[in-house]
């Protein structure tokens, strides 16, 4: 299957082609946690750069929960218009724009100040670092309530923002996650226990998303195909979760995989069943395509076009890039012109996981720094480099959050 082939969605939506701008933290929203002009300048270059489809980082449903300082968060109309002009500019070139909605439960660092929310009263473990993150309390059925709403609420902004659809975010470790996994959910309630109430925030989500949108707005959930630690959330469960979801008004559904704790997206998964190098869950993708009722869209690795144009023949639909796309916006557009580029950042061999981790995302964040001010990015920069310049600027702006926080209250 040909990547610049359309894509039909079943709400009705047109993608002019299989290539998706998946989402990456940015970190560069205003004091107001709003989206501003460096951000604009980024999702430009990316809507010039020829993908059908772009995912916006993550944006908060609550600046109480923020998965790091700098976030965008949506949770009023107060400063729609912002959002609006955001929109335009990410559908300026013929492309979908989905807002991937979050919540970090325990994913939080507690220099941020704030109260963390999860599952269960269980911390992250992350060996020696494991003390930046709190001890997060063990969510009410109040607060359960109030996360749902505030997603919801979040996708009806969205999309009288302009946006075409919204990304659901249930991977990575975080909140939606964290609900999922037997390892952080250890609830006796209705929302812990089987998988059926693992799952049921995420369909219970998903459902009152659906209530407040139209039909021809997407909705889409990212899942985890595992979280790759044992006794966690499985493919098996994931395969059941994608069932669920079958039922439901679901537009697509992105897998990828890890956390914190084993972060197999960028390609560190500790059981070795992913492929070693590109479209790290391209092998659960196809044993989860055989029951999905939705179209499915890996992201992982993803740099070649040959890579892309396997997983497509594969039967999965769409092709999610963002490290590629951090270096280069405009691959798209040269793999049209039959230049089959293939970006890739110096890879980090550390012994400590989670550092490398943290490294690995610092060096994306160089890369779009870079290209939010119209300058060249540099594929090549020092991991420790990047990670000292990205540390700076999180100190810097935790310090901000905390007092903007504390002047709130």
């Amino acid at each position: 299957m040909h990547i610049f082939k359309s894509l039909n969605l079943p709400n009705g939506q047109v993608i002019v082609n299989r290539l998706a701008k998946a989402a990456m933290e940015e970190n560069m929203a205003d004091l107001d946690h709003l989206p501003a002009q460096n951000l604009f300048n980024l999702y430009q270059a990316w809507a010039e750069g020829g993908v059908g489809l772009i995912i916006t980082g993550n944006v908060m449903v609550d600046r109480r929960a923020m998965t790091g300082p700098g976030g965008v968060v949506l949770e009023s109309d107060e400063h729609l218009a912002v959002f609006k002009q955001w929109a335009k500019i990410g559908r300026s070139h013929n492309a979908q724009f989905w807002m991937q909605i979050n919540h970090p439960g325990r994913q939080m660092q507690s220099n941020m100040g704030q109260q963390t929310w999860a599952p269960s009263a269980i911390p992250l473990d992350l060996g020696k670092m494991s003390n930046k993150f709190a001890l997060p309390i063990e969510m009410t059925q109040a607060m359960i309530d109030e996360v749902i709403q505030r997603f919801a609420h979040t996708a009806q902004l969205a999309e009288q923002a302009g946006f075409t659809g919204v990304e659901i975010h249930a991977a990575h470790g975080y909140l939606l996650s964290q609900f999922l996994s037997p390892l952080s959910n250890q609830r006796k309630d209705q929302w812990g226990g089987s998988l059926e109430n693992r799952a049921r925030l995420l369909i219970e989500i998903v459902k009152a998303v659906r209530v407040v949108v139209s039909k021809e707005f997407a909705v889409a959930v990212k899942l985890n195909s595992a979280d790759f630690q044992r006794g966690g959330f499985s493919a098996d469960d994931a395969k059941q979760v994608v069932e669920m979801l079958n039922t439901l008004a679901v537009d697509l559904v992105e897998l990828s995989g890890g956390s914190y704790e084993a972060p197999a997206m960028q390609g560190q998964a500790r059981d070795g069943r992913t492929l070693a190098r590109e479209a790290y869950f391209l092998e659960f993708a196809t044993e989860i395509k055989k029951i999905a009722k939705m179209p499915i869209m890996i992201t992982g690795g993803i740099r070649r076009r040959a890579v892309a144009e396997h997983v497509l023949e594969s039967g999965v639909e769409m092709v999610g890039i963002a490290t590629a796309l951090a270096i280069e916006p405009n691959l798209p557009n040269t793999w049209k012109s039959a230049n089959n580029d293939a970006p890739q950042l110096k890879p980090i061999r550390w012994k400590n996981k989670a550092l490398a981790s943290v490294a690995n995302m610092s060096a994306v964040k160089y890369q779009l720094r870079k290209l939010s001010k119209g300058k060249a990015t540099n594929a090549k920069v020092s991991p420790v480099w990047a990670l000292i310049l990205q540390q700076w600027a999180m100190t810097k702006r935790t310090k901000q959050y905390r007092q903007a926080m504390a002047s709130r209250s």
